[in-house]
């Protein structure tokens, strides 16, 4: 089955797919966050920290009601863990054997580690991380620095012997990784047994239709090595076999799944939603400009003499559509949340709904982020500062 779809019936089949926009939850907070991280299949960990780090902000965005040890508790009661996704993330327990097949091949050196291998040193630290149980990298004596990457021999290995599965992340203690022998992180009850390629590429497939709505291979496949020509077949012999849609959107082919149409007659609220850099919706620039005809590029690693709109800038959902893009860090200091620069996109009428949604929206962003007060520096167009200014 064929469809075309309109850019905004493919947009509101992937917020909805998304979740970013909810309704009222129902239930406890942490259940909700739980259910949040199983239905996007992963969250992002990620180190800056202008604002909450992306992993509390994109959660909060899904569950109103998100508590910053919601993460922590969900790691200790063992209802998620931490690994790779496309990067470093928070993923389902219940999907952990898809998370062997990247394992086994790092540990057969058919996929490469950043990290060279000190073979003798990780067989050290495992065995005193088994006689002495979880440690830090810093319980460890280092040398110097060594590598491209700068980081001390033990931390390389831990990262070696985490990311070939012989340890875990049993918990963090001030964002530090405590690291733990897997067969003592793992629930008892959970399925080690590796999926067959099959298995796993099909469960690429669909976790990511479940969480975005429609999809190609080069998106399934996003910083998954030797995955793409095994998605991008399989997404064939599923179409083939009526388990997929194909959607056209703007001459681009899409998969989906079967019952994905059934969005459109889903009313979607129009709320204001200030999202993570990191956020699921985004992370793929060149989707998100496709589907959204929104260009986003973080610049907190182009030197600030080139950067356009800031360090960190977040961007603005409203209505559906992205329209905003706001620069800001929180100053823990002085509890006051600054917007270094608030730049709306060419077109965008600013309105009284969207002011209203605005001041709503800040204000609980602002405590969010552990602030009572906003500062206002800089708004592109600048006409509109003094505005800003008056409903911050």
């Amino acid at each position: 089955m064929k469809e075309i779809l309109s850019p905004i019936e493919a947009q509101k089949i992937v917020l909805l797919s998304q979740r970013v926009l909810p309704g009222e939850l129902k239930g406890a907070s942490l259940a909700n966050t739980l259910a949040s991280i199983e239905h996007l299949g992963y969250v992002q960990i990620d180190t800056i920290s202008a604002i909450q780090r992306a992993h509390h902000h994109t959660l909060w965005n899904r569950n109103p009601e998100y508590q910053l040890s919601d993460i922590d508790t969900l790691i200790e009661t063992k209802q998620i863990f931490e690994y790779w996704s496309h990067a470093a993330a928070y993923l389902p327990i219940r999907d952990y054997k898809y998370s062997l097949p990247r394992k086994q091949a790092i540990l057969k050196n058919e996929q490469s580690h950043w990290f060279q291998k000190d073979v003798k040193l990780m067989d050290a630290i495992l065995k005193r991380i088994k006689n002495e149980g979880p440690l830090m990298a810093k319980d460890f004596v280092h040398t110097a620095k060594v590598g491209e990457w700068q980081s001390k021999p033990a931390k390389q290995a831990l990262e070696n012997l985490f990311i070939q599965g012989d340890l875990m992340i049993s918990n963090r203690k001030n964002f530090h990784k405590v690291y733990d022998l897997t067969e003592r992180v793992l629930p008892e009850n959970i399925d080690v047994k590796c999926p067959t390629q099959q298995e796993h590429i099909r469960f690429l497939i669909t976790s990511y239709l479940r969480a975005n709505g429609i999809g190609m291979a080069s998106e399934i496949a996003y910083l998954l090595k030797n995955t793409k020509t095994l998605v991008s077949s399989e997404l064939k012999d599923m179409y083939a076999n009526n388990e997929l849609l194909e959607v056209h959107v703007k001459g681009q082919v899409y998969y989906a799944l079967p019952n994905v149409l059934s969005l459109l007659s889903k009313p979607i609220n129009s709320q204001l939603k200030i999202l993570s850099p990191f956020d699921n919706l985004l992370i793929q620039r060149k989707r998100i400009q496709h589907l959204f005809n929104f260009d986003y590029k973080i610049e907190c690693y182009t030197p600030a003499a080139k950067r356009k709109y800031g360090y960190f800038s977040l961007p603005i959902l409203w209505d559906g559509k992205l329209v905003a893009r706001m620069d800001c860090k929180a100053d823990k200091k002085s509890a006051t949340l600054h917007i270094h620069h608030l730049f709306f996109e060419e077109n965008f009428s600013f309105n009284d709904d969207f002011k209203a949604a605005f001041i709503k929206e800040i204000g609980v962003f602002k405590n969010f982020n552990n602030c009572t007060d906003v500062e206002v520096h800089k708004t592109t167009p600048s006409s509109l500062l003094r505005t800003i200014k008056s409903i911050s």
